[in-house]
């Protein structure tokens, strides 16, 4: 090959004189291109020693081997799902309670137990987990639980080839297993030719474009093709009924009088404890066969559950004793939520990290709290309708340019106002109550009731904290770009 055509291949550049391509070399053969006598950005961030062992223990999506203080959930849910270990279809279960109280761990932990069992007794069980959050529409349901299906009969018909496929090569070798002879040799010929078919028959569900009945009947054909039982977790249930109706719910409480080899049990996980009355009658009475509601945790049970975590999170003496009991006791004033104390100690350590501190300590843990405060302020912000960011932002403008708490009625000029210059349409100011409420009710605004005595009741309305930070979220919506260093008018009040 001439120097040209060597220049013009861009493989031949990486082949030796061997014809071994060595153009990717091993991290111990590469040789630098740059300068590496001034250091990297990175060394003086990686002096310090690592206080975690394992941080993904500190993580929501993290199952651990025991869960503190829910064994008598973890009981229940397992009497109901037993019957699946019988070949029995098990009741339909509805999970409630409030967030980080345990549910999804919990029932991600009952189901692998499950799925162990199944395999140990040689019964089918098989769980299949969806975030109705994310996948939120009937075809997306039935799109992914078709196609996993799909996926495991194609790997079972293989297996199942391969091992036909061996022994007809055993028997016309003449070394086949005793119980098979010649005469068998048709049917097994016959076996492979039906698997085969079966193969070319399965076609994986687009994420987009087919009707939704032919969704549903590929993910029938698919869960009917072995014997098995199904149990479907639907973690955030309410978050597809809200998106899209409950017809999912109502197709899939209804699969079992057509299935011939399976059975379909439903699991679904809430935090909307009402969730169910909009709910077609027919669905809620097939579907809450039963019910289990998760308690929040109280501060001893918090500490319990931290301690566990701790001991395989971090490296030993890595936290002053204080740590823990304030993780807990800041968790447990918002309602219980061990996910939220999971987030503070994990982000207490990264902290102390970056700080190349020997050990966590309270400072680390109160900074932790702030942080958290603020990242779960600015996303609930970023995500808020158009007309509650209005209110909002009316809020903070007379937060910055009044000495006072605001009323009601002033925040409704000011919103009036900002509709004005946006083009926005205008709500009643009683439909503005309601939003100031529901941010009153996400802890992004105050808003205390006050009375005037003849004069009636009012609300007086600040910002909770982070108002710079709030601001900031809501200039960087390009619909208030606009606005500018808007200041408004506001009438003069005699209190």
């Amino acid at each position: 090959m001439s120097d040209k055509n060597q220049r013009s291949n861009p493989l031949s550049a990486g082949l030796d004189s061997g014809g071994s391509f060595n153009r990717f070399e091993t991290g111990s053969q590469r040789k630098p291109t740059a300068d590496t006598s001034r250091g990297s950005l990175f060394d003086e961030l990686l002096e310090g020693e690592p206080i975690f062992d394992d941080k993904d223990v500190l993580r929501p999506a993290y199952t651990p081997s025991t869960l503190p203080h829910r064994e008598a959930k973890i009981n229940e849910m397992a009497s109901i799902l037993a019957s699946a270990l019988r070949s029995e279809t098990p009741s339909n279960i509805l999970i409630y309670g409030k967030t980080g109280t345990g549910k999804t761990a919990s029932s991600k932990y009952v189901s692998e137990e499950l799925e162990r069992a199944s395999d140990r007794y040689e019964l089918p069980c098989h769980v299949e987990y969806v975030n109705c959050e994310v996948i939120d529409t009937q075809y997306r349901v039935f799109a992914k639980l078709a196609n996993t299906f799909i996926d495991n009969n194609l790997n079972a018909i293989d297996a199942q080839i391969e091992l036909l496929t061996e022994q007809v090569r055993s028997l016309r070798a003449g070394d086949g297993p005793e119980e098979l002879t010649m005469d068998n040799l048709p049917e097994l010929l016959d076996r492979i030719q039906a698997l085969e078919a079966d193969q070319e028959n399965f076609e994986r569900v687009p994420m987009t474009g087919w009707p939704t009945d032919r969704v549903y009947e590929a993910f029938f054909d698919a869960v009917d093709y072995q014997e098995c039982v199904v149990i479907i977790m639907l973690d955030e249930i309410d978050k597809l009924v809200e998106k899209s109706g409950d017809d999912t719910l109502y197709n899939l409480s209804r699969i079992n009088s057509d299935l011939v080899r399976s059975r379909v049990s439903i699991m679904g996980i809430s935090n909307d404890l009402r969730f169910t009355d909009t709910l077609d009658p027919r669905v809620r009475s097939s579907l809450g066969e039963e019910e289990i509601v998760f308690p929040p945790y109280d501060a001893n049970q918090l500490r319990d559950i931290l301690e566990h975590r701790a001991e395989v999170a971090f490296k030993s003496n890595s936290l002053t004793e204080e740590v823990i009991p304030l993780c807990a006791a800041y968790a447990a004033q918002e309602h219980g939520d061990a996910r939220r104390a999971l987030d503070l100690l994990r982000t207490a350590g990264e902290l102390c990290e970056r700080d190349q501190s020997d050990r966590v300590e309270v400072t680390h843990v109160k900074r932790a709290q702030e942080k958290l405060e603020l990242d779960r302020i600015i996303e609930v912000v970023r995500t808020l309708p158009h007309q509650s960011k209005l209110v909002l932002y009316a809020t903070i403008l007379l937060d910055k340019y009044t000495d006072s708490n605001s009323k009601t009625g002033e925040v409704y000029d000011v919103y009036r106002q900002l509709c004005e210059e946006l083009g926005s349409d205008c709500l009643t100011q009683r439909r503005v109550t309601s939003l100031i409420s529901e941010l009153d009710m996400l802890g992004i605004i105050n808003a205390v009731v006050v009375s005037k005595g003849r004069y009636g009741r009012t609300k007086e309305i600040s910002i909770s904290k982070h108002r710079d930070e709030t601001e900031a979220v809501l200039s960087s919506d390009s619909r208030f770009a606009e606005l500018g260093d808007v200041q408004p008018y506001i009438q003069a009040r005699f209190d």
